[in-house]
Protein backbone atom coordinates (compact mmCIF):
# COMPACT_ATOMS: atom_id res chain seq x y z
CA UNK A 1 0.00 0.00 0.00
CA UNK A 2 1.09 3.44 -0.92
CA UNK A 3 1.15 5.93 1.83
CA UNK A 4 0.66 9.85 1.35
CA UNK A 5 2.70 12.75 1.92
CA UNK A 6 0.24 15.18 3.66
CA UNK A 7 -0.92 17.39 0.77
CA UNK A 8 0.48 20.69 2.50
CA UNK A 9 3.77 19.77 2.18
CA UNK A 10 3.68 18.06 -1.24
CA UNK A 11 2.36 21.46 -1.97
CA UNK A 12 4.46 23.82 0.26
CA UNK A 13 7.24 24.62 -2.50
CA UNK A 14 4.37 25.85 -5.52
CA UNK A 15 4.36 29.44 -4.30
CA UNK A 16 8.35 29.23 -3.91
CA UNK A 17 8.46 28.59 -7.99
CA UNK A 18 5.91 30.71 -8.74
CA UNK A 19 7.61 33.61 -7.17
CA UNK A 20 11.01 32.87 -8.66
CA UNK A 21 12.42 31.28 -5.46
CA UNK A 22 12.49 27.46 -6.80
CA UNK A 23 16.23 27.64 -6.98
CA UNK A 24 16.26 27.66 -3.23
CA UNK A 25 15.54 24.18 -3.76
CA UNK A 26 18.22 22.71 -5.58
CA UNK A 27 18.27 21.36 -8.41
CA UNK A 28 16.81 17.97 -7.34
CA UNK A 29 13.36 19.37 -7.44
CA UNK A 30 10.87 20.76 -10.14
CA UNK A 31 7.28 22.72 -10.48
CA UNK A 32 5.24 20.97 -13.42
CA UNK A 33 1.87 23.01 -14.97
CA UNK A 34 -0.37 20.79 -16.75
CA UNK A 35 -3.61 20.90 -17.47
CA UNK A 36 -6.97 18.99 -15.75
CA UNK A 37 -8.25 16.63 -17.77
CA UNK A 38 -11.38 17.44 -17.03
CA UNK A 39 -11.43 21.00 -16.35
CA UNK A 40 -8.88 22.03 -18.41
CA UNK A 41 -7.59 24.68 -16.01
CA UNK A 42 -3.51 25.13 -15.28
CA UNK A 43 -2.48 22.43 -12.60
CA UNK A 44 0.77 22.29 -10.64
CA UNK A 45 2.84 19.69 -8.90
CA UNK A 46 6.00 20.20 -7.21
CA UNK A 47 8.44 16.74 -8.07
CA UNK A 48 11.32 15.51 -7.67
CA UNK A 49 13.75 15.01 -10.46
CA UNK A 50 14.54 11.64 -11.02
CA UNK A 51 17.65 12.27 -13.60
CA UNK A 52 18.55 15.34 -15.89
CA UNK A 53 19.50 14.24 -19.85
CA UNK A 54 20.27 17.53 -22.10
CA UNK A 55 17.59 19.37 -22.59
CA UNK A 56 14.51 16.68 -20.16
CA UNK A 57 14.18 15.97 -16.44
CA UNK A 58 12.99 12.62 -15.77
CA UNK A 59 10.35 12.49 -13.35
CA UNK A 60 8.50 9.69 -11.63
CA UNK A 61 5.16 9.43 -10.16
CA UNK A 62 5.55 8.10 -6.93
CA UNK A 63 1.60 7.23 -6.41
CA UNK A 64 1.57 5.42 -9.41
CA UNK A 65 -0.12 5.96 -12.91
CA UNK A 66 -3.32 7.16 -10.75
CA UNK A 67 -1.52 10.31 -9.74
CA UNK A 68 -3.24 13.60 -10.96
CA UNK A 69 -0.47 14.84 -12.49
CA UNK A 70 0.27 11.57 -13.99
CA UNK A 71 -2.88 11.13 -15.64
CA UNK A 72 -3.40 14.84 -16.74
CA UNK A 73 -0.16 14.54 -18.78
CA UNK A 74 -0.97 11.30 -20.04
CA UNK A 75 -4.08 13.16 -21.56
CA UNK A 76 -2.36 16.49 -22.42
CA UNK A 77 1.33 16.19 -22.57
CA UNK A 78 2.20 19.79 -23.12
CA UNK A 79 3.31 21.20 -19.98
CA UNK A 80 5.66 24.08 -18.77
CA UNK A 81 8.36 23.24 -16.40
CA UNK A 82 10.11 25.84 -13.47
CA UNK A 83 13.63 24.33 -12.25
CA UNK A 84 16.37 26.33 -11.10
CA UNK A 85 15.87 29.92 -12.12
CA UNK A 86 13.69 28.64 -15.12
CA UNK A 87 10.23 29.90 -14.96
CA UNK A 88 7.50 28.48 -17.46
CA UNK A 89 9.25 26.92 -20.02
CA UNK A 90 6.69 24.79 -22.63
CA UNK A 91 8.01 21.02 -22.82
CA UNK A 92 6.31 17.98 -23.73
CA UNK A 93 5.89 14.77 -21.30
CA UNK A 94 6.20 11.51 -22.73
CA UNK A 95 5.66 8.31 -20.54
CA UNK A 96 9.07 6.35 -20.93
CA UNK A 97 8.73 2.28 -22.23
CA UNK A 98 8.47 -0.05 -18.82
CA UNK A 99 12.30 -1.56 -19.99
CA UNK A 100 13.50 2.01 -20.00
CA UNK A 101 12.02 3.11 -16.73
CA UNK A 102 12.97 -0.10 -14.79
CA UNK A 103 16.39 0.51 -15.99
CA UNK A 104 16.40 4.36 -15.36
CA UNK A 105 14.93 3.24 -11.58
CA UNK A 106 17.85 0.81 -11.14
CA UNK A 107 20.73 3.77 -12.08
CA UNK A 108 18.75 6.04 -9.91
CA UNK A 109 18.91 3.89 -6.87
CA UNK A 110 22.64 2.69 -7.37
CA UNK A 111 23.56 7.05 -7.75
CA UNK A 112 21.13 7.76 -5.05
CA UNK A 113 20.51 4.74 -2.40
CA UNK A 114 20.07 6.85 0.61
CA UNK A 115 17.26 9.47 -1.09
CA UNK A 116 15.71 5.53 -2.73
CA UNK A 117 15.63 4.22 0.47
CA UNK A 118 13.66 7.12 2.18
CA UNK A 119 11.23 7.35 -0.97
CA UNK A 120 10.67 3.84 -0.46
CA UNK A 121 10.07 4.09 3.41
CA UNK A 122 7.90 7.03 2.52
CA UNK A 123 5.99 5.50 0.10
CA UNK A 124 5.75 2.11 1.19
CA UNK A 125 7.78 0.52 -1.83
CA UNK A 126 10.39 -1.59 -0.15
CA UNK A 127 12.07 -2.49 -3.24
CA UNK A 128 13.61 0.67 -3.86
CA UNK A 129 15.21 0.35 -0.49
CA UNK A 130 16.48 -3.72 -1.02
CA UNK A 131 19.76 -4.50 -3.05
CA UNK A 132 17.69 -7.00 -4.55
CA UNK A 133 16.98 -6.24 -8.37
CA UNK A 134 13.75 -4.46 -8.78
CA UNK A 135 11.03 -6.52 -10.06
CA UNK A 136 9.46 -6.65 -13.52
CA UNK A 137 6.42 -4.55 -12.25
CA UNK A 138 7.85 -1.40 -10.68
CA UNK A 139 7.59 0.47 -14.00
CA UNK A 140 3.94 -0.25 -13.74
CA UNK A 141 3.97 1.07 -10.15
CA UNK A 142 6.04 3.33 -10.23
CA UNK A 143 5.86 5.16 -14.01
CA UNK A 144 8.45 7.29 -15.06
CA UNK A 145 7.96 10.64 -17.43
CA UNK A 146 10.43 12.43 -20.00
CA UNK A 147 9.68 15.94 -19.46
CA UNK A 148 11.44 17.65 -22.65
CA UNK A 149 12.05 21.29 -23.79
CA UNK A 150 9.45 21.91 -26.51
Amino acid sequence: MVRRIPRWIARAPIPLFQRGFGWLLGSRFMMLEHRGRRSGEPRYAALEVLDREPGALLLVSGYGPKSQWFRNVVADPEVRVWTGRLRGVPARAVVLPADEARERLEQYRRAHSRSAAALGRTLGIEELASPEPLPDDIAERLPLVRVQRA
